[in-house]
């Protein structure tokens, strides 16, 4: 038995089958962890999202930013994105089935040293604290009036997490950092304009989310993709795992028993 974390689908099937071939995955034996963002952007985003719902427990996916996206444009919050890839789910006969199987995903998941979360935890949080948090969210986007949830989870602000954060400031900065997040200021506060690569060209005194001083998460290690810039980057507290595939570089897996790292490359969609 071996559990594999991959790194953000965004629709693109072909490299999942060929990944899961290198691995020779057997879902009677083996657990994928999927990082979020399964759909949009790539050719393939209703496949993706019916095999992973399909493996049942064999499988475990937390939320990304895309996967949101697609439940604002199925209730008509978002307009669809001009490379949008959605519709193909949205026409779905079993729509409804697929986007409520979405909307219960959590937005991390923790097994004992383990945790992954799409995009990061913020500076400020402890896992156990993270988690808390997390819950909070996932019940506003599984009760009854999640639309509500919907229209008022996105937004800059606030940048900066404080206890007494309430209402939607208090759910914003969670969605954020757990789906949005990639750079932070020494302070910890959210920096969400940049998407590029750490370093020099990074806007002054920019840092990774994982790298602010006195993070107090490291006692974890935390499995996250959508800074595709970034690419494969494994440390011991950190494994960044999108490598591009939508943009045509590669798909990525490492298995969590023994940190072995398997990558297939990815065509580059038409119009990607």
């Amino acid at each position: 038995m071996a559990t594999y974390a991959i790194g953000d689908l965004q629709g693109c099937f072909a490299p999942l089958e060929a990944l899961l071939d290198v691995i020779a995955f057997d879902r009677a034996r083996d657990r994928l962890w999927f990082v979020g963002d399964l759909v949009n952007r790539g050719p393939d985003s209703a496949r993706c999202l019916r095999f992973v719902k399909d493996l049942g427990d064999a499988a475990v996916t937390i939320l990304g930013n895309h996967d949101l996206h697609l439940l604002c444009v199925a209730e008509g919050v978002h307009a669809p994105g001009r490379r949008d890839t959605l519709q193909e789910i949205l026409s779905d006969p079993a729509r409804d089935e697929l986007l409520a199987w979405m909307r219960n995903r959590p937005l991390i998941h923790v097994e004992g040293p383990h945790v992954l979360v799409h995009a990061g935890v913020l500076p400020a949080w402890s896992i156990a604290q993270a988690q808390a948090l997390a819950g909070e969210v996932q019940a506003r986007l599984r009760a009854p009036g999640y639309r509500d949830f919907l229209e008022n989870m996105f937004g800059d602000e606030p940048k900066a997490w404080r206890d007494d954060l309430a209402g939607w400031d208090r759910v914003r900065i969670v969605v954020n950092a757990m789906t949005r997040m990639r750079m932070c200021d020494p302070t910890g506060a959210i920096a969400l304009g940049y998407k590029g690569e750490p370093g020099e060209d990074a806007p002054p005194g920019l840092v990774p989310w994982f790298d602010v001083p006195g993070r107090r998460s490291r006692d974890a290690t935390i499995f996250f993709g959508h800074w595709s810039a970034l690419g494969l980057h494994v440390r011991d507290d950190v494994v960044g795992l999108d490598s591009g595939c939508v943009w045509g570089r590669s798909l990525s897996a490492i298995r969590l028993e023994d940190r072995a790292v398997f990558e297939v490359p990815c065509p580059r969609p038409a119009g990607g």
